[in-house]
């Protein structure tokens, strides 16, 4: 079959009977066509078919392999610089799988889209689809099956940590580890950010543009990372090096790549190469210097301030018990049994629990009166109480049976080390004052638990050496005025002495050598736990004073603050002179003492605690002073010290309206966010096959020739076909196309249509954009109307369908193949049974109608005509 010709085409007949490839339309002569349209673009070249430049009418030609590989590997070092600085976050490299594999799949990305000529929905689409194939394998292995295939855990972690893990990171005491996940915010990262740049640098001509995104990922992990930087001088180097040699090797590449025809001799060529390099050169040190300049002046700086100052909430210690309280809890229960032990301790250093110094009329507590306080604490890092002086020492502590927040430590600590199952929820919950001395873990302490402190054990101090030094200009926090009895007594015994540290004494003095000792426990003398103000009152004021470290230190304290005496309370343990090896910490070592500051010696201990063997004459003391009966008394402090208060409330929940409230709230957003992402999931298909499809639409309709557009058109409606079940045959021409549509889907419009498009792409004049209009409006109209003869379902699977995108690929050769042989060994039996067989030469009616193909024969297409 032949078309008929058109009219003014001396070339019509040979036109509709030479097959032509779908894919590959066979150019016209330029010379046959009128001057082009003022409105469309410069025609291609004749011989290369690339499009020549509308303002140059030079030609432009494909991106080359070699500037390609360039780019991509100018963004991977660039990206490489930036992703250095989580190093100090994750305390090692633990998490460069996952930060490589970000950058590796997003430069993969980009190099995809841009080759395929795809837009940002499919670039998007496709970088969501990659983001949770591949992010389990390498940010959370931990949830997917052996390690590599996701899992339903690893889907949700994915969705919820593309929102959430940006807040841990920050809101999480670093190092952090890869176990908890932390990896997915460097993978994230890197993935985003790598696809940015690479198709900003594969796409445009100026690769500056690039540098945008590549400089916003160094900031990014500045920002997210801690105070202490990892390599800034490095990092610096690198990325001003990699980005001026760059941007050199580019406008280089471009001008090489120019037509220019100039005549000049080959010296002047050789020494402006001479030049060129020689000036890149000098541009690459001054740029190596100035980066080295910059990092050096940032590193010899104040410490920067990132996202996780400000993010970090503030730790409140208040929220637990004083240790003062548990005291006699300690002594009580724990007499004998051991609840640490500490290997390494020097000779006369003494383990610190807790450092106080505020008074409330009812305990002895931390303050919290801002830096220097008892009361801030922040989280434990590398290289604390740097300005320490003394003898270094490292003690290995392990825990027995003591339980609670406040850890035990020694001197001015400048690293904690823990090891065991719990050594990383110890490391992030774990918090020091740098001004006290004291260590708080708010995942609790345990049986079993363990950790290495290395610390600095301040110098001992003798009276003789801190006589002439005057008391500490420090500022202690406004606490609860001392008994009026006490403050007079401490007046009294203070009188005579003429020096600071002659004052300190004679309240030591006054309490260990008048006092007497009893912890109030069976067989020894009363003794009544607390260290109320009531109860201080009582041990000053009966016929004798009969207490424990407990009394003393703070009635010392109230003492001594009534004075302006700057002195605060420390509970602890510490050995009994002249024990050496393992100490083993229990309630028969507890104490209590004081700190007094001195100008230039700093905190140095006192013990105003009478000795132990030094009991009450008459076991039965009554107090001279008895409390009035209307004096409502506070309750009793809590004995057991292991059931402190927990640090969040857990039943108060139930009982506030507002808190249900905003638990309903929060979990319905929850879940309605995780259906979300779940139908962003399924419908990413959908995405990218339709963004994929519309990238090509759009590339036919702006072709740069109106006869490349008319063709643009039918080949869409050709494909359109195709996804829709028709067959078409390879090397088909249009009007052969258009009988296979018309036939296989019912669309007898189409054959007109082919006519159409060959007389426009074939004729003698270039058609005009008004035709090019009309002709992409049938086109529409066409495709319009195969979706409203076809059910929602075929609708629905030609949406889907890849077989026009795949179409002329060997797959979907092979995967035909495969299906005509096996419709053909389907039509064998029915012909050897007598049913009738289509005779060599001709078209089948029945099986051609239905799949819209012609039956396979020999001989050519002329023959059938």
């Amino acid at each position: 079959m032949t078309a008929p010709a058109q009219p003014g085409s001396d070339r019509s007949a040979e036109t509709s009977t030479t097959p032509r490839s779908r894919r590959a339309r066979t150019p016209r002569d330029p010379k046959a066509r009128t001057p082009r349209d003022p409105k469309t673009k410069a025609p291609r070249d004749p011989k290369t078919k690339a499009p020549r430049d509308p303002k140059t009418n030079a030609v432009r030609r494909p991106l080359s392999a070699r500037r390609t590989v360039v780019d991509l590997v100018a963004v991977a070092l660039l990206m490489g610089a930036g992703i250095v600085g989580w190093w100090p976050s994750f305390a090692g490299g633990s998490f460069l799988p996952a930060a490589i594999g970000g950058v590796v799949l997003g430069l993969g990305i980009a190099l995809i889209c841009a080759w395929r000529g795809w837009g940002i929905l499919a670039t998007a689409g496709l970088t969501l689809l990659v983001y949770y194939v591949f992010g389990g394998a390498l940010a959370l292995p931990q949830t997917t099956l052996f390690g590599v295939v996701p899992t339903g855990q690893t889907l949700g972690a994915l969705s919820a940590g593309a929102i959430t893990s940006w807040k841990a990171m920050l809101t999480t005491v670093a190092p952090v580890a890869v176990a908890d996940g932390y990896a997915l915010v460097p993978f994230l990262a890197a993935l985003v950010f790598g696809v940015v740049a690479a198709a900003l640098a594969l796409r445009l001509r100026r690769a500056a543009w690039a540098l945008i995104p590549a400089a916003a990922h160094l900031m990014l992990v500045i920002a997210m990372g801690v105070p202490a930087p990892a390599a800034p001088i490095a990092q610096g180097v690198a990325f001003a090096l990699v980005a001026v040699a760059w941007l050199a090797l580019r406008g280089t590449g471009e001008q090489s790549d120019a037509a220019v025809s100039v005549a000049a001799d080959g010296t002047h060529s050789t020494a402006l190469r001479r030049r060129r390099i020689l000036a890149g050169a000098a541009v690459l040190v001054v740029a190596g210097l100035a980066g080295t300049g910059v990092a050096t002046a940032t590193t010899l700086a104040e410490p920067r301030h990132v996202f996780r100052d400000v993010v970090l909430p503030p730790f409140d210690v208040h929220q637990y018990a004083s240790p003062l309280q548990s005291y006699r809890g300690y002594v009580k229960d724990h007499r004998k049994d051991t609840l640490f032990t500490v290997k390494g301790l020097p000779e006369g250093a003494r383990i610190r629990v807790g450092t106080m110094d505020s008074f409330n009329g009812v305990v002895y507590d931390v303050s919290d009166k801002g830096v220097g306080s008892s009361g801030a604490f922040s989280p434990i890092r590398d290289n604390m109480s740097a300005d320490a002086t003394g003898s270094s020492a490292t003690l290995d502590i392990t825990m027995d049976a003591y339980k609670g927040v406040w850890l035990p430590d020694a001197g001015q600590v400048s690293r904690i080390a823990f090891a065991g199952s719990d050594a990383d929820a110890l490391r992030r919950g774990t918090y020091y004052n740098e001004s006290t001395g004291t260590a708080v873990a708010t995942s609790r302490l345990r049986k079993g638990d363990t950790y290495t402190v290395d610390t600095t054990i301040p110098r001992t101090w003798t009276d003789k050496q801190l006589e002439g030094l005057d008391f500490g200009a420090v500022a202690m926090p406004k606490s609860a005025e001392a008994p009026e009895k006490l403050a007079a007594l401490a007046s009294d015994t203070v009188a005579d002495a003429k020096t600071p540290i002659a004052q300190v004494r004679a309240l030591v003095k006054k309490f260990s050598e008048e006092g007497f000792f009893s912890h109030g426990l069976e067989g020894e003398a009363l003794s009544r736990a607390g260290h109320t103000e009531e109860r201080i009152s009582t041990l000053i004021g009966g016929q004798q004073m009969v207490g424990d470290d407990e009394q003393y230190a703070v009635a010392m304290a109230l003492a001594a603050r009534s004075l302006g005496i700057p002195l605060r309370v420390v509970m602890g343990f510490y050995p009994d002179k002249g024990q050496k090896g393992t100490f083993s910490a229990n309630g028969d070592n507890l104490h209590a003492w004081v700190e007094v500051n001195f100008e230039k010696a700093g905190w140095v201990a006192f013990d105003p605690t009478p000795p132990k063997d030094k009991v009450p004459q008459d076991q039965i003391t009554k107090p001279k002073v008895v409390p009035k009966p209307q004096v409502l008394q506070p309750p009793p402090p809590p004995q057991d010290p292991v059931e402190l208060p927990p640090s969040v409330p857990d039943q108060r929940g139930n009982q506030d309206g507002p808190s249900d409230l905003l638990g309903i709230l929060g979990a319905v957003l929850a879940i309605g966010g995780s259906v979300l992402l779940v139908l962003a999931i399924l419908a990413s298909p959908f995405i990218v096959i339709g963004a994929w499809k519309a990238a090509r639409r759009r590339k036919r309709r702006a072709a740069a020739l109106a006869a490349d557009r008319i063709s643009g058109g039918w080949d869409e409606l050709t494909d359109r076909a195709v996804d829709y079940g028709a067959r078409l045959p390879v090397g088909a021409t249009r009007a052969e196309e258009a009988q296979t549509v018309a036939t296989s889907l019912t669309v007898p419009a189409v054959t007109a249509l082919a006519d159409h498009a060959d007389a426009q792409v074939f004729g003698p004049s270039e058609p005009t954009a008004e035709d090019v209009d009309a002709f992409w409006r049938e086109v529409d109209g066409i495709v319009a109307g195969l979706g409203k003869e076809a059910s929602w379902r075929r609708r629905l699977l030609a949406r889907l369908s890849l077989r026009s995108l795949l179409g002329g690929t060997r797959l979907s050769t092979g995967v035909q193949g495969l299906r005509d042989a096996a419709a053909e060994r389907i039509r064998r039996p029915q012909s050897g049974s007598g049913a009738s067989a289509a005779a060599p030469g001709t078209i089948e009616n029945t099986a051609g109608r239905q799949s819209g193909t012609r039956a396979a024969r020999p001989g050519s297409e002329s023959e059938n005509s």
